[in-house]
């Protein structure tokens, strides 16, 4: 047995500052995570306009380096490769750690501190190997190397420090704080996209000289670095947390059991975390199309129907085509930011059901009272973001000005922000409803199957817990963060073979508005023809009205 012993707790008065100071560490994850989104190529060498780093340069400065864009494509597997591995396997780690300074906190700062290191080297990778060796010949493929191993170093390390500051803010916040907590989460996510999309749009090298660097890239990867460790700093000296304790008798080292423990928790979810799971895997099978080829498809439809025919003749199309995109990729990023900010408002939470439950005699009047009490609950809401996603890429096909497709991208901000905020809240909300039990080591038995608590019996365990000396919140919450981003992850891997199947039906040859090749008066012929990217939008629309059919199921469990 292990037992989780002192008080956890958070620095500054407002409850506000409080919640800001906890999911801070979500700003600069999500700034640094920018360089190291798979996006469409076409897109990402629009040199002209930039979101994050890799936007516009990370894709472009491997292929300076002398990479072919096959092999960069490539690369970017690391992305999901990371989440599906990374984030179980350190949530497992985490949830045995036994440091004085708690569990989460140490791995999120040897996580932040590589990372940073790691966007160093990526930035100054020339500078580096030019130290140790001479000529362009002998130090290009030491160059290409270092490059792809610092990328794959650095997506590890931000997953380790993701998956960790998602289970702190579980560990942290009681159970009728959790929908609070993850929509914190999400607003300062979105407030690391909107940093994230400002420092890239600015020439820094006008801005800072050539102090750190006399390239845009480098001067981004210091900043890079730079917020993931400060942003992971204040949440960590913001927080004080729970210490685990552990006999003689149960230390052992947790690498050897840690494939096995994800295996036995998988086997046996809980019904409604397994329901949040299959939930978010549907969802995101509908999301992945529109994430990787989203402003593609807005860009792609405005030189189809829209560009002037003076316009068709243009060498720059792909300058042209990214222009559109960063159009619409703005807006969007602007209805997410304020969706993030005002939607957790409007939907009603565990709290809200903890203080009509300790005090049913008060009642709620008034117009604003009455609004209270009749909003929608946070498993509605997500039902709701996913059918606003399904109609609008269910529209996809039909979209025949860029700036309806525009309409059409900019309306899956709010379901967007649904989909970042729901599941993490959902998940937190029954993570915490089994803490009721004793603190117990997976690898204590091979064959364990998690305790659960009925959701009635949770304040009884909770009592009993407190009275031993143990933990009452969510011991196991970093295993139960890294499943979820098992089903978060494998429904890219599904998406990726999707797209190539109607990608080699619809669009097998090159693209006519990109080849270089392609006469002038080709350059629209394809207006007629089906948008291969559009057909995947809607199959992702189709996946998403399956999605809300699974989290319907958390009504009836």
């Amino acid at each position: 047995m292990a037992t989780l012993v002192g008080e956890s707790s958070v620095k500054g008065g407002p409850e506000v500052v409080r919640m800001t100071l906890l999911t801070f560490a979500a700003i600069g994850i999500t700034y640094a995570c920018s360089p190291f989104t798979a996006l469409p190529l076409s897109f990402v060498l629009a040199r002209r306009f930039t979101w994050g780093i890799e936007m516009t340069y990370c894709t472009p400065y491997l292929l300076t380096l002398g990479l072919t864009k096959s092999n960069t494509s490539l690369i970017w597997i690391a992305g999901p490769l990371s989440g599906l591995i990374v984030q179980p396997v350190v949530g497992v780690l985490s949830d045995e750690h036994t440091s004085k300074w708690g569990r989460r906190r140490p791995l999120m700062v040897a996580g932040a501190v590589v990372a940073a290191v790691s966007l160093l080297v990526l930035g100054y990778t020339r500078e580096i190997v030019g130290l140790v060796m001479r000529g362009d010949e002998q130090s290009k493929m030491p160059t290409i190397v270092l490059a792809v191993l610092a990328i794959y170093v650095v997506d590890f390390a931000i997953n380790a420090v993701m998956s960790c500051a998602r289970s702190l803010i579980v560990d942290i916040l009681p159970l009728e704080k959790q929908q609070a907590g993850a929509a914190w989460s999400s607003r300062m996510s979105a407030v690391g996209h909107m940093v994230g999309y400002a420092a890239g749009s600015v020439d820094l090298v006008k801005v800072f000289g050539t102090t750190l660097g006399d390239a845009q890239f480098q001067q981004l990867t210091v900043i890079a670095a730079l917020s993931i460790v400060g942003s992971t700093a204040v949440t960590c000296l913001a927080v004080t947390e729970k210490v685990l304790v552990s006999t003689k008798e149960a230390k052992r080292h947790p690498i050897k059991n840690v494939a096995g423990q994800i295996y036995t928790t998988l086997r046996h979810l809980p019904p409604r975390i397994q329901a949040i799971c299959w939930a978010q895997f549907w969802s995101w099978i509908g999301w992945f199309p529109f994430l990787f080829y989203g402003t593609t498809w807005v860009g792609e439809t405005y030189f189809r129907y829209d560009v002037p025919p003076e316009a068709k003749q243009s060498k720059d199309a792909l300058g042209d085509m990214g222009r559109i995109g960063s159009t619409a990729l703005l807006v969007y990023s602007v209805v997410t930011f304020v969706g993030a900010f005002a939607l957790p408002l409007l939907v009603k939470s565990p709290a809200d059901e903890a203080a009509k439950m300790s005090h049913p005699s008060v009642a709620v009047a008034g117009a604003g009272g009455t609004w209270r009490k009749r909003r929608p609950d946070l498993v509605m809401t997500w039902i709701g973001g996913q059918l606003l996603f399904a109609a609008a890429m269910s529209m996809a096909p039909l979209a025949r000005s860029f700036r309806f497709a525009t309409i059409l991208l900019c309306l899956c901000g709010l379901p967007w922000t649904i989909a970042l905020w729901a599941p993490t809240a959902l998940l937190g909300v029954e993570v915490n409803k089994l803490s009721g039990a004793s603190y117990q080591r997976l690898d204590e038995e091979p064959d364990i199957e998690l305790p659960t608590v009925h959701p009635n019996d949770a304040a009884d365990c909770a009592e009993e817990a407190d009275a031993s000396g143990t933990s009452t919140t969510a011991e196991l919450s970093g295993i139960y963060f890294g499943i979820l981003n098992i089903y978060t992850t494998l429904p890219q891997f599904v998406g990726t073979f999707i797209a190539s199947i109607v990608f080699t039906i619809l669009e097998p040859g090159k693209s006519p508005e990109l080849s270089d090749d392609a006469p002038a008066a080709d350059k629209g012929a394809s207006s007629g023809k089906t948008n291969a990217i559009s057909v995947c939008l809607f199959i992702g629309a189709i996946c998403s009205v399956v999605a809300t059919f699974a989290t319907r199921k958390l009504h009836y469990l």
